[in-house]
């Protein structure tokens, strides 16, 4: 089973115990990127995390934007970039970009 799989089993099984369950998916990425595009991470209301999208403050800017899509039901499209200069600080350790796809589980 692929990191992915492990992923939306975790997600499903979160589902199927009535949890409320938020799912990002990297999309795109130019440059350099921590994680390579179709990496997911299943958020759940009760704040369990399973995968990576990305590490550092992007994880919890989209961790935060789940419980949004949770809330909602609207699903967002998140872009991140940073120089090169402020790459550590905000969590993408050598520059780059990436779009985060995040949707709720039905």
């Amino acid at each position: 089973m692929s990191d992915s799989e492990d992923v939306l089993a975790t997600a499903a099984g979160w589902r199927a115990a009535g949890e409320n369950v938020a799912l990002a998916t990297v999309v795109e990425t130019w440059g350099s990127s921590p994680r390579p595009a179709g990496s997911r991470l299943a958020v759940s209301a009760s704040g369990k995390l399973a995968g990576s999208v990305s590490g550092g403050c992007i994880e919890g800017a989209v961790a935060d934007a789940a419980k949004k899509t949770m809330a909602s039901g609207t699903p967002q499209l998140l872009d991140f970039g940073i120089s090169d200069e402020r790459a550590w600080e905000v969590g993408l350790a050598c520059g780059g970009k990436l779009k985060v796809f995040v949707e709720k589980l039905a």
